[in-house]
């Protein structure tokens, strides 16, 4: 039995902040910006609204576009690193919201939160635990930021996206590999409700990791890179983007680039990115797609699926 993404959802929050905006708020140029990261703007969340409110939205988003309704979905996984409290669980509020009558709890893995919420998911469907399973990545990331620190707060933004999972005997997510090495745990962390970054260092690392995991990922799977017919990785930095399309032998317009509207969304950023290429047409049916994704921990990993 294989777990396949019937529908996906998105939300984003109405206020912009372009990096026009943030020369006037930290001593730096919408070219640095650009140069270093790809990044042109990013999403804000305002006051009322928080990680779970915009994981709601997600989530309807994603209901509206299936077939199925509340009453369907028997679990929920939220990942996030910025529930609105310590608990009860961003997922338990969700489903409240939602109405729906099914478990419900958060992962937290950083920017890879998404992959590792696939995977459980994955698992569940695959031993016959749930049948429809509501998957959300969801982050307000604007609360852990330091708006004096250039190194920082130039990177990152608010959203939400979402994906239903259902068993499907013919196809689905192919493979799923999950990773994590606390020794890098320095390099990228919260201190005092900051995000405190080694860019540097954290970029080498990820590049060559993420590089690994493609080969893992193929290896397993006995796969060549050219059966592979999308990239959607997890929108840090355009320079990591490329390094990875670059070790897949894949052009850029077989990747999914979300990095330049959204900036670094954390665990939110490959649901959106996947539900952006869904809508407008450019996943199709019976694609084979990979999704990879590194973050805090250090943690990493890859999700391969047929669409």
């Amino acid at each position: 039995m294989y777990s396949k993404i019937i529908s996906t959802g998105g939300y984003l929050p109405k206020k912009i902040l372009t990096n026009k905006d943030l020369e006037k708020k930290v001593d730096t140029t919408h070219e640095w910006i650009l140069e270093r990261t790809g990044i042109e703007q990013r999403h804000i969340a305002d006051d009322k609204e928080s990680t779970s409110s915009m994981a709601t939205k997600a989530a309807e988003d994603a209901l509206k576009n299936s077939n199925l309704k509340s009453v369907d979905i028997d679990l929920i996984i939220v990942a996030t690193t910025t529930p609105d409290q310590i608990f009860p669980s961003t997922a338990c509020i969700v489903q409240n919201n939602l109405n729906i009558n099914a478990p419900a709890f958060d992962i937290q893995a950083a920017c890879t939160g998404f992959i590792y919420a696939l995977s459980i998911a994955d698992n569940y469907i695959r031993t016959g635990f749930s049948k429809n399973i509501l998957v959300i990545g969801a982050e307000k990331y604007s609360n852990l930021l330091d708006w004096s620190d250039r190194s920082t707060c130039v990177l990152f933004g608010d959203g939400a996206g979402a994906a239903i999972l259902s068993a499907n005997k013919d196809k689905g997510i192919i493979s799923s590999l999950i990773h994590a090495d606390g020794q890098y745990n320095d390099l990228l962390s919260v201190e005092k409700n900051h995000i405190k970054m080694k860019g540097n260092e954290v970029f080498k690392v990820a590049v060559n990791t993420l590089s690994n995991l493609v080969d893992e990922t193929l290896t397993k799977n006995n796969l060549d890179k050219t059966d592979i017919d999308w990239l959607v990785p997890h929108q840090a930095n355009l320079r990591i983007i490329k390094a990875t399309a670059k070790k897949l032998s894949m052009p850029l317009e077989r990747v999914v680039v979300t990095v330049n509207k959204h900036a670094n969304t954390s665990a939110a950023s490959i649901p959106l990115a996947l539900n952006e290429a869904v809508r407008d047409g450019r996943i199709k049916e019976d694609q084979v797609i990979l999704l990879e994704a590194f973050g805090s921990g250090f943690t990493w990993g890859s999700v391969l699926l047929r669409y």
